[in-house]
């Protein structure tokens, strides 16, 4: 009897490819897609955006897995689709878990003057930056922040902080790293704490993941 295998869909946070996922492997019950990010259209609504992305998942019933920004875009691509579980790490179920300084941005409009063409030079920080630490989180850099075109940035940093989520989906599986320097822990309601980790936990915390996300899709 051949038992059909549980899909799983995992879109990257801003300015991130495919590659963030490339630690995870989970068992062979489960076929695992990986969605890398559309160019979005000018002023693109979110729903609108999240709506042609949706168009990439060819399965009922699936499992959807996001990163930061990621993890907000598969909460809206939900509204879509047939979810078996939404699966959010490193993000927010609602604009009240950002923190005050993205409140800030949003409410002076500063973002908009953020130099977002200098992120595309991105192959060039290694060469700016002195120190083995420094270099090494640089090519980081180099090798998982890929999606760096200036209109896609733009619209990401909007929608990120337009976002007008006010009620978290009571479905969702929220799993934070207790030293997440980008969406502290101390506004996240609820989630599923991995100890010691910060935001690049994807990454850097693999095991974690490899271990906990077969059970946590399962029960």
């Amino acid at each position: 009897m051949v038992t059909e295998k549980i899909p799983v869909y995992c879109i990257p946070g801003l300015a991130a490819d495919i590659n963030i996922f490339e630690f995870i492997n989970l068992p062979d019950i489960f076929d695992v897609y990986k969605l890398p990010w559309k160019m979005p259209s000018k002023n693109e609504p979110l729903a609108d955006f999240a709506k042609r992305m949706a168009v990439e998942v060819k399965h009922d019933n699936v499992i959807l897995i996001g990163v930061s920004f990621g993890g907000i875009m598969v909460q809206e691509m939900s509204s879509f689709l047939n979810c078996r579980k939404v699966i959010i790490i490193s993000s927010v179920k609602t604009k009240h878990e950002m923190p005050t300084r993205l409140h800030l941005l949003r409410s002076s409009k500063l973002y908009k003057l953020i130099p977002t063409s200098l992120i595309g030079q991105v192959k060039r920080w290694e060469q700016l930056v002195y120190g083995d630490v420094a270099k090494k989180i640089a090519k980081a850099y180099q090798k998982y922040l890929t999606v760096t075109h200036k209109d896609y940035l733009d619209w990401a940093i909007e929608s990120i902080l337009e976002w007008k989520q006010e009620i978290s989906n009571e479905n969702i599986i929220h799993i934070h790293g207790e030293q997440d320097q980008v969406f502290p822990i101390k506004n996240i309601a609820n989630p599923i704490i991995v100890p010691n980790a910060n935001h690049a936990m994807i990454l850097r915390r693999s095991k974690w993941f490899n271990e906990h996300l077969p059970k946590l899709i399962l029960d």
